[in-house]
């Protein structure tokens, strides 16, 4: 652990964290992006400037405001004045394309949107459309795009003190919107309890980052991973956190060693192409003590692969937005288990249930389920949706399918969605794409079902070849029938270029399933 003062600014929300950091030290560097440094002084100031633009302009406690913006400064300062003046936070990827904008922005009731480069035409296109939308402002850049908005950078030029407003434990504080890899996105309701509670919770074990950390996040923040276990811890312990906007391989190594980072929190998509890019050595990562993945399953030879080039252990853990999202950690642990993603947290209640009802023994398959002050009140005007996500005594199903050994470590198998009957048979896609990746040719690999007149449904791979290798698919299809049942194993192994995923890196299933293979 590095040497310096591990101070949580603990009760509030995040932005009485901020304040309470700010006053034990100013000049300490909150923020460090393109070479500009933001202290904790001067972010203090400039959410206390942007909650009282947002009082000035008739944003009220509860009142909820959208947040389309990259992994930048602006974002940071915006949403926690959002949170500050007791409005709700939407953080919406910039990526999402117009209609799933349409449908946050509606569904959530959004007053305000503040906008950055990427969706700012797209909101000025969508705004007669939506009737609850009256006021929207750019970010630093967007100029371009809307001349006649109002620019927030401007606004928040003279500080101002805003109006104190209750912020209670149990208010709403962000309204987070699932990654939507089947249907519509459903807003997940975050209370501040919920937040601070995980922040505490990411910082046990061996996560411990302290104030001298340096913390580097290219993670979309509208992620609840990187808003919460980035962002918000890292404020909670008054760490510098590099904000790095777009993830290139090459680029973000130079940043590591020139920013002098310690703890890295990333994506499998983010170590996968560190080693796939070349660009990595020992020498780089000589000050980083503490890297960790999540958001996604990490394969087993990525963390062995990362660490023979690096010797840095990647630290794993598990999570859905709908518990804030960090629920089990490797950190927990004596030391890492690849292919595990640890123990439960300080205060979560999990288990694993079968079909039948009953919690599994050890060494069986269940849906993982838990509870505590991390989970969600529910999702945004969907009572039907709410009701049916949890237990008649209060555990969060998750959907998400794993197994547990003696000692407690969860490892994760799939999800139930995802599930392929063949033959009457339960197969989870992630036990055959874990031996499809331990070939040294595969980079990656996804597995979806498609219809058969005689199995109901067959087994179906895509598979993506590491640089410099060609995939030898008859190999792969031996290593299957070596390491899996019959009807486990794909009657179809297509090579391509790459996998759809989401901005995370979550393989999105329903689109591999009509992804031509290449010719």
């Amino acid at each position: 652990m590095a040497a310096g003062t591990r101070t949580v600014n603990g009760g509030g929300d995040v932005t009485d964290r901020l304040r309470g950091q700010a006053r034990a030290r100013p000049d300490h560097p909150a923020l460090v992006a393109d070479g500009r440094t933001v202290t904790y002084g001067e972010l203090d100031a400039r959410v206390d400037a942007g909650a009282a633009v947002l009082q000035d302009r008739g944003i009220a406690p509860g009142d909820r405001v959208a947040l389309i913006e990259g992994t930048t400064p602006a974002f940071v300062e915006v949403v926690l004045a959002i949170q500050r003046a007791g409005a709700v936070a939407v953080p919406l990827l910039p990526v999402l394309a117009p209609a799933e904008l349409a449908h946050v922005l509606e569904h959530s009731g959004s007053r305000c949107a503040i906008v950055g480069l990427d969706r700012a035409a797209a909101i000025d296109d969508l705004l007669a459309t939506l009737p609850d939308l009256t006021d929207v402002i750019v970010t630093p850049g967007a100029s371009r795009a809307l001349p006649d908005r109002d620019q927030w950078a401007d606004l928040v030029a003279s500080s101002r003190t805003p109006a104190p407003v209750d912020r209670p434990a149990d208010g709403l504080a962000a309204l987070v919107y699932t990654s939507g890899t089947t249907g519509w996105p459903r807003g997940a309701m975050l209370t501040r309890a919920n937040l601070t509670a995980n922040q505490d919770q990411s910082l046990a074990g061996r996560f411990e980052i302290d104030g001298d950390d340096v913390v580097l996040l290219t993670l979309p923040l509208a992620h609840i991973y990187a808003l919460n276990v980035g962002l918000g811890a890292t404020i909670s312990v008054g760490a510098t956190a590099v904000l790095v906007e777009r993830f290139d391989p090459s680029h973000t190594v130079g940043t590591i060693a020139s920013t002098g980072v310690t703890v890295i929190l990333g994506a499998p998509t983010m170590y996968q192409a560190w080693l796939e890019s070349g660009a990595l050595d020992t020498t780089q990562f000589t000050g980083v003590r503490l890297a960790v993945s999540g958001a996604a399953p990490l394969p087993v030879p990525t963390i062995e692969r990362f660490r023979e080039v690096t010797g840095v252990m990647i630290e794993e853990g598990y999570g859905l937005t709908e518990a804030s999202p960090s629920v089990t950690s490797t950190a927990m642990l004596p030391a890492p288990v690849p292919g595990s993603v640890g123990l439960p947290l300080p205060d979560v209640e999990l288990r694993l249930v079968g079909d039948d009802g009953r919690v599994v023994e050890p060494g069986e398959l269940g849906e993982v389920q838990l509870r505590g002050p991390n989970v969600f009140a529910g999702y945004w005007d969907d009572p039907e949706a709410t009701e049916a996500a949890f237990t008649d005594d209060g555990y969060l199903r998750t959907r998400d399918v794993g197994v547990r050994d003696r000692d407690g470590l969860l490892r994760l198998v799939d999800r139930l969605d995802d599930v392929i009957v063949v033959h009457g048979f339960n197969v989870y896609p992630g036990e055959v794409e874990r031996v499809l990746r331990a070939d040294p040719t595969v980079a990656a690999a996804g597995v979806v079902g498609a219809s058969h007149p005689l199995t109901g449904e067959t087994v179906i791979a895509s598979v993506v070849p590491r640089v410099g290798h060609q995939i030898d698919v008859d190999q792969l299809h031996a290593a299957c029938r070596s390491h899996l049942a019959r009807y486990k194993c794909p009657t179809r192994i297509d090579v391509v270029t790459e996998l759809p995923t989401t901005a995370t890196g979550k393989l999105r299933r329903t689109a591999l399933r009509d992804l031509p293979p290449e010719p």
